[in-house]
């Protein structure tokens, strides 16, 4: 998008009345200076500090219209066609005499010529001039002008380091320059310096604070919270189908982020402790895209309306944050309908189920849920989301495979255990409780002063009542119903 022609030609439709909300009141400056040459119009801007003062010329401003009623006078006795720019200009609004002078110099525009742009970082015009408006939006630098910034910020450091040039490589660049994308152009410059004035490079692991950055800048409600331990996908035992399906979709959600047929979500069912939240990490962790989790326990409000207005803020966040992977942890309990809550259960579904199939942000969700019988038939049909997995307890592979990354884990090598006997012995175990009796039996070693072996871990084994047999019925139940409606993860 061409931001000093659009904004021509809606200063060309005769428009009395813009708006601008936007922090970037720098660039807004050196748009209408740009303007102001091609038009042949003065531009003069109004502060508070400053009063009234040409910015495409170098003159004195005027302190004298340093207030608001002096400074609009002196709009409407000026006969020569002028934009003026009100920087800050909203705690005034509240004047109904400032509003009548902003009407009637708008309403004379016919004679007067004159063009009123309001910008401020958040601004709502009174019902009365509302009307004789127009909003206009500043672009988000796009990937090739956040590259041309990386270039223009790392020549003014070589330029500061005689004889140094920053050090990257086109891979890192790329995925720094999509982690940039959805910010303001002075957000990301400022980004961008930090990282590179920090040590003279920008390296894989500048995504980190580049991400952290964003996520200040958000300002976001309690409700989204960003997870920055993101697994990498070799972190999580098993899941192969899950994994096959997530590989395929990296280049259609990353590349194609506007088009309409880009991956959606997923949905992960299953046994509690088979590796659902982790496998919600690792998808972020092998996209290399930030990872929100909504929680929906913060959502809540006492007074009506309130909990579905924050549900509207805590995705508008996610959507500030896109390209992303939004984390919704045990939705079920999210939307479990209920008798007393006033139907806010039933809201908060409504909300979210639009928000999910009219977003247009590349926002990838990944919903995981343990009481599939809570769960609305509206939430699982397709388009809303993908695919629904389903995650089961893993098979005698799968089970050597968790043995063996969390035994690397805690710096032991797997080839010393006997993981083969260990993976045959907890048959119905899911990786958390297999992951527990590492730790437990990591304790048990340091007791005995003893080098942890695989007695030590076959002895926690046997103390060990997995949850596939406390809850059999249920799980049996659990894996009846996905049996025919979900797609096997391992």
């Amino acid at each position: 998008m061409n931001d000093l022609h659009d904004l021509e030609l809606l200063l060309r439709s005769r428009v009395p009345l813009v708006t601008i909300e936007t922090h970037d009141e720098t660039r807004v400056t050196q748009l209408f200076a740009n303007l102001a040459l091609r038009l042949g119009i003065p531009v003069m801007s109004w502060s508070a500090t400053n009063g009234l003062q040409r910015i495409d010329l170098e003159l004195a401003p005027q302190r004298h219209a340093s207030e608001p009623q002096q400074a609009l006078g002196q709009v409407k006795a000026t006969t020569s066609p002028t934009i003026y720019l009100l920087l800050d200009f909203h705690p005034y609004l509240d004047d109904a005499y400032n509003v009548r002078l902003l009407k009637e110099i708008a309403l004379d525009y016919h004679s007067l010529g004159h063009t009123l742009v309001f910008v401020s970082h958040e601004l709502t015009l009174p019902p009365e001039i509302a009307a004789l408006s127009a909003a206009f939006s500043l672009s988000l630098p796009d990937r090739t002008r956040l590259e041309a910034m990386v270039r223009e910020e790392a020549g003014q450091w070589a330029g500061a380091n005689p004889g140094k040039q920053v050090k990257t490589d086109r891979k890192t660049l790329e995925l720094v320059t999509d982690q940039l994308r959805g910010l303001t152009g002075s957000d990301a410059r400022r980004i961008i310096r930090s990282i590179i004035y920090d040590d003279g490079a920008i390296r894989s692991n500048d995504l980190e604070r580049v991400t952290h950055a964003r996520y200040q800048l958000l300002e976001a409600n309690g409700a989204i919270s960003c997870e920055f331990d993101t697994a990498d996908f070799a972190a999580v035992g098993g899941l192969q189908n899950l994994k096959q399906w997530i590989s395929r979709r990296r280049g259609a959600f990353l590349d194609a982020i506007a088009a309409e047929d880009s991956p959606r979500g997923i949905l992960l069912v299953g046994v509690q402790g088979g590796g659902k939240s982790l496998a919600a990490k690792a998808v972020a962790g092998m996209w290399s895209l930030p990872l929100l989790r909504l929680d929906f326990g913060t959502l809540y409000n006492k007074f009506f309306g309130e909990t579905e207005r924050n549900l509207r803020e805590a995705l508008k966040a996610a959507e500030a944050m896109a390209p992303c992977v939004l984390w919704i942890d045990e939705i079920e309990k999210a939307i479990a309908s209920g008798d007393n809550d006033n139907g806010t259960s039933r809201r908060i579904l409504g909300n979210l189920l639009t928000w999910m199939a009219e977003r247009k942000a590349p926002v990838f969700i990944v919903a995981t849920a343990n009481a599939i019988e809570d769960l609305p038939p509206e939430l699982i049909r397709k388009g809303r989301l993908d695919e629904i997995f389903f995650v089961d307890l893993p098979d005698a592979a799968t089970r050597a495979e968790i043995f063996a990354i969390h035994l690397r884990k805690r710096e032991h090598k797997p080839l010393d255990f006997d993981i083969l006997t260990l993976a045959g012995i907890t048959e119905g175990f899911s990786g958390a409780e297999i992951e527990q009796a590492v730790v437990a039996a990591t304790y048990l070693a340091r007791e005995q002063q003893a080098a942890l072996d695989t007695d030590h871990i076959r002895a926690e084994i046997e103390q060990t009542r997995p949850l596939s047999r406390v809850m059999a019925e249920k799980i049996a139940h659990l894996r009846h119903w996905a049996s025919e409606r979900t797609v096997p993860a391992h």
